[in-house]
């Protein structure tokens, strides 16, 4: 009865053993820090007709934009963006309604599966436009899904943010974009 206790022991030991040496090597990876800077296209629905009107267009702008993510740990990335709204306008009024947004916030990852890593982000800034003088405080909620192509090189696959916009009258333009990031250190 002893022997078998201490094989029974033994074999338990042993395969703790082995789960635990199979887990040290990829979270050594997991939580390095990283910088990727990258570049993207944009699709937005503004939210500003004019006139003072808050309204959807008929027509969605275009843009391009560039971002760096700075992952400091594994469930904590700052991401940076800034977006330049300005290609098929909307003329009201004879005035051409584009977006620019300049913003920063966290970016938490939810997941990975294999090559691809859902997230959600919250991000802060102010945006200005050809429709108002100055600039207005942004608050920009959303997220999408990176899929890494190789150690350097991720996909953006998409990216959805819905904005609001702090002025009056009060704007809430939201989009999508893609892209892709190289990573730099």
């Amino acid at each position: 009865m002893r022997t078998s206790i201490r094989v029974f022991f033994s074999f338990f030991l042993a395969s703790l053993a082995l789960c635990a040496q199979a887990q040290v090597l990829p979270a050594g990876y997991e939580h390095e820090a990283r910088i990727r800077v990258g570049g993207f296209g944009s699709m937005f629905q503004t939210d500003y007709a004019g006139n003072g009107i808050a309204q959807l267009v008929p027509q969605p702008t275009f843009g391009v934009g560039a971002y760096i993510d700075i992952r400091a740990d594994r469930w904590l990335t700052i991401e940076s963006e800034g977006r330049w709204n300005r290609f098929n306008e909307y003329v009201a009024y004879t005035t051409p309604i584009g977006e620019d947004t300049y913003l920063i916030g966290p970016k938490v990852p939810i997941k990975t599966f294999g090559r691809a890593t859902p997230y959600g982000k919250f991000l802060v800034g102010f945006g200005s436009g050809t429709f108002i003088n100055g600039h207005s405080t942004v608050l920009a909620y959303g997220g999408g899904l990176d899929y890494h192509l190789s150690r350097r090189f991720t996909l953006r696959a998409f990216d959805f943010e819905y904005q609001q916009w702090l002025l009056q009258p009060h704007l809430y333009p939201f989009g999508g974009s893609v892209g892709i990031a190289y990573k730099i250190f």
